[in-house]
């Protein structure tokens, strides 16, 4: 379930805001997401892996956390990166 080097270095490309970045709040829900959507397939096939059903669960928590964190500081950045990564509110 996890991301490839090049996969994760493109999203990082993706999302970044200086080109030093790659811990801002946008490049984490980036990576969060792709791993959420790889999970999320996975678990379709395999409807009884409770377990990775618990990582699923904490990866959308703590994506939801950081997704607060921006709405309540920058509003217009939360904004874009919906609109980027196609999340509903």
């Amino acid at each position: 379930m996890t991301l490839s080097k090049q996969k994760k270095q493109e999203l990082i490309e993706q999302f970044r805001r200086s080109q030093t970045d790659t811990g801002s709040a946008e490049v984490q829900i980036a990576l969060l997401t792709s791993r959420i959507n790889r999970l999320s397939e996975h678990l379709q096939q395999h409807r009884k892996d409770f377990a990775s059903r618990r990582g699923l669960l904490l990866m959308v928590s703590k994506r939801r956390r950081l997704l607060d964190y921006l709405k309540r500081h920058e509003p217009e950045r939360y904004l874009r990166i919906l609109d980027q990564l196609i999340l509903r509110k």
